[in-house]
C-alpha cells in the first residue's frame, strides 16, 4: 500500500506539470483521485499536523500567485496550469488528512467520557 501512495504523489505531481503542456481529459477528477489516494495512504497521524501546515501554505500561496498572474495579464500560462492543478492535488490530500484528524480527535475525546 505505501507504493501505491508513493507513486500517486509522484504521478500526481508530474501529472500537474505535465498538463501545461499537453491536453489531459478529466484531468481535475484525475488529480483529485490522485490526491485522495495521497491522502489515505501517505500521511501517518504523526505527520498529520506538519502536513495540513504546509498544504494550507502551499494553498494560499498557489491561489495567491494564480491570481496576481491572472490580474496582471500575463502570459505564464504554463505556470498557470500548473498552479491550477497543484490546487486541485494538494486540496484533495489536505481534505482527506484532515478529515482523518477530526475523526481521530472526536475518538480520543469520546475515549476520555
Amino acid at each position: 500500500m505505501e507504493r501505491i501512495g508513493k507513486w500517486s504523489f509522484i504521478a500526481g505531481v508530474i501529472l500537474a506539470i505535465l498538463s501545461g503542456f499537453l491536453t489531459v481529459p478529466y484531468l481535475y477528477t484525475i488529480l483529485g483521485i490522485l490526491g485522495l489516494v495521497v491522502g489515505f495512504l501517505n500521511i501517518r497521524t504523526n505527520d498529520a499536523t506538519k502536513y495540513l501546515i504546509s498544504v494550507i501554505a502551499l494553498l494560499i500561496i498557489s491561489s495567491a500567485l494564480l491570481q496576481a498572474f491572472t490580474a496582471s495579464g500575463s502570459s505564464y500560462t504554463l505556470f498557470e496550469s500548473f498552479l491550477g492543478n497543484a490546487i486541485v492535488f494538494l486540496g484533495a490530500s489536505g481534505l482527506v488528512v484532515s478529515i482523518k484528524e477530526v475523526y481521530m480527535i472526536g475518538i480520543e475525546k469520546q475515549v476520555k467520557l
